[in-house]
């Protein structure tokens, strides 16, 4: 494979790829049912976020529009999950990522700011794919939701993982589900090798190919 065809402008391509992503529009939580919806909030957690190895302070800025989505989807009695990352000490995933979130450890719970919120459950998961995780399958097949508002982090890892397992599990059994992820409540970390403003753009570009519908937020 070529990993740069001098015959292609890669800047522009980035560029349209920016402009689409301006253009977007806002979506209303008031389109959602209460009864068919489920907000899943990924790994907004102290250890993406505040502390150890796995933290990026970039990724506080979504926390804000989180809370005020939490808020909002608790006034019309939606369902809202938080799946977080809750690993044993010999987790298998370590082996690919420092060692971060271990169980019983400040970095595993949910930042105060949703706390404090309340209003919604706790999933642990032990890898970067929430759908991994056996009850929040329970909750989709024992509640037939098919509408799914998806936050977190990271854009690219966890969201992005998440979206394209719940679209192949649907689209497995001739369901087309609806998956919106709004801009504001999604953020990547920024690492050498790991661009977070090149890893959002990757990620919003492969979740919409896939029928991920994006938007700027949900007001």
């Amino acid at each position: 494979m070529k990993l740069i065809d001098p015959d292609v402008n890669v800047m522009k391509q980035t560029h349209d790829l920016i402009d689409m992503i301006d253009s977007l529009p806002c979506a209303s939580l008031s389109d959602f049912e209460a009864d068919r919806t489920l907000v899943i909030l990924v790994d907004i957690i102290n250890g993406f976020i505040r502390e150890g190895a796995m933290a990026d302070g970039r990724i506080a800025d979504i926390i804000p529009p989180n809370v005020k989505l939490l808020r909002a989807a608790k006034e019309r009695g939606m369902r809202v999950v938080a799946a977080t990352d809750c690993h044993e000490s010999d987790a298998a995933e370590f082996q690919m990522f420092p060692t971060h979130c271990v169980v019983n450890t400040s970095e595993s719970q949910v930042v105060k700011e949703l706390t404090d919120e309340g209003g919604f459950e706790v999933i642990p998961k032990n890898s970067t794919n929430s759908l991994n995780a056996l009850r929040l399958r329970e909750i989709i097949e024992e509640t037939g939701i098919r509408d799914f508002i998806i936050t977190g982090d990271c854009t690219d890892i966890c969201v992005m993982q998440l979206c394209l397992a719940l679209k192949t599990y649907f689209t497995e059994q001739n369901i087309n589900p609806r998956i919106v992820v709004p801009l504001d409540c999604v953020e990547t970390y920024d690492a050498p090798y790991h661009y977070a403003d090149f890893a959002n753009l990757a990620a919003i570009k492969f979740m919409a190919d896939s029928g991920v519908t994006i938007v700027k937020e949900i007001v």
